[in-house]
């Protein structure tokens, strides 16, 4: 009787746990923004291919004005990319492979899967895109705090002078300029990911060839970047300081720091977590410029002949990517949100 009294509590405790887990607000606004999330790729996925589709021609376009290529290999071709079917059949046989085999298709001009050609490049991407956030982030912030907690006085005017001059400069002419002081004077490399005696080095001396190899690259994304978003916390900062709630603090005899760096700081930085999930999102797209000129191995150029080849899974399976981001981006921002600021409940958030 007492091991099935003890049996019978264990399961009881379980349920209880599920039911409180279930009742959860953060799983419960999870669970419905997942469940938003499948219709938003759905309808996503068929606004892309729909637009890819009215793109005039296709991939074999290049390969039929080629006299080598018999128009029975063409044929041979058609059927077997699907490209001999309506566009409204290509699409539903690419959506239902996906949902069922995970399996975005393959590449026209790689003849492989578009899955592993993606997964190739996705690290280094995400390596330069990643340290482009973590030094962007790292240097504005601090910059925009200190702007303005001095605000109108002379540093406050040079961070200024900073900003404007840094969000005059576009990614590419940023990448452009580094690029021709890496040349002229040979401290950095200007191309690829690694030397080539990379495979040569010890374990740290290969971590260390790639951040120098990086250096360069994540500049270029950061620059910019790091100019705005100096801007958008100090503005913020500035707001959250002249609120009553911060006067009261400081007729208390609060220390200036505890003010600044808890009761204000806390609120201002609030709408730049939003802005970071749509950094999050922007990942792999932000990183093609720098990809570019410096030779960086990573989606960018592979997207960018993709399109150009109009190689369709490949083109489709990174727009697809770029629309998970987006989801994850801004799932993250909000749940980031709520750990800030106890406050703020998700049932009421759109």
């Amino acid at each position: 009787m007492t091991c099935a009294f003890m049996a019978s509590q264990r399961l009881s405790l379980r349920f209880d746990w599920l039911s409180n887990l279930a009742s959860n607000e953060t799983l419960a606004y999870v669970l419905k923004r997942l469940l938003q999330a499948v219709l938003t790729l759905f309808l996503a996925s068929a606004l892309s291919f729909a637009i890819i589709q009215l793109a005039p021609g296709d991939y074999l376009d290049a390969l039929k004005q080629n006299p080598q290529i018999s128009p029975e290999r063409i044929k041979a071709l058609q059927q077997q990319f699907g490209l001999d079917k309506p566009a409204i059949q290509q699409y539903w046989l690419w959506l239902t492979q996906v949902v069922t085999r995970g399996n975005f298709g393959t590449s026209f001009v790689y003849q492989r899967s578009v899955t592993s050609l993606l997964l190739e490049r996705v690290p280094a991407t995400l390596l330069l895109a990643i340290a482009s956030i973590i030094v962007t982030w790292g240097i504005a912030i601090p910059l925009g705090i200190v702007g303005a907690v001095k605000q109108n006085r002379t540093i406050d005017q040079v961070l200024q002078v900073i900003s404007y001059i840094g969000q005059g400069f576009p990614s590419f002419v940023t990448a452009l300029l580094l690029l021709i002081v890496a040349q002229n004077t040979s401290l950095f490399p200007v191309g690829n990911m690694t030397s080539i005696n990379h495979n040569e080095l010890s374990p740290l001396g290969q971590i260390l060839d790639i951040g120098w190899h990086m250096i360069l690259p994540t500049l270029a994304l950061s620059i910019t970047g790091f100019a705005g978003l100096q801007r958008i916390m100090r503005g913020e900062l500035l707001d959250v300081l002249r609120q009553n709630y911060i006067q009261t603090a400081r007729a208390k005899g609060l220390p200036e720091n505890r003010v600044i760096y808890v009761h204000a700081l806390r609120n201002a930085v609030n709408p730049l977590i939003t802005l970071l999930g749509f950094e999050f999102a922007s990942l792999l797209s932000g990183a093609f410029i720098a990809e570019y000129f410096f030779n960086w191995p990573g989606l960018g150029r592979l997207i960018l002949q993709a399109v150009t080849a109009q190689d369709l899974y490949l083109v489709m399976a990174s727009l697809m990517m770029g629309a998970v981001l987006l989801i994850v981006g801004n799932l993250l921002a909000d749940l980031l949100l709520k750990a800030v600021d106890p406050r703020i409940q998700l049932t009421k958030m759109n």
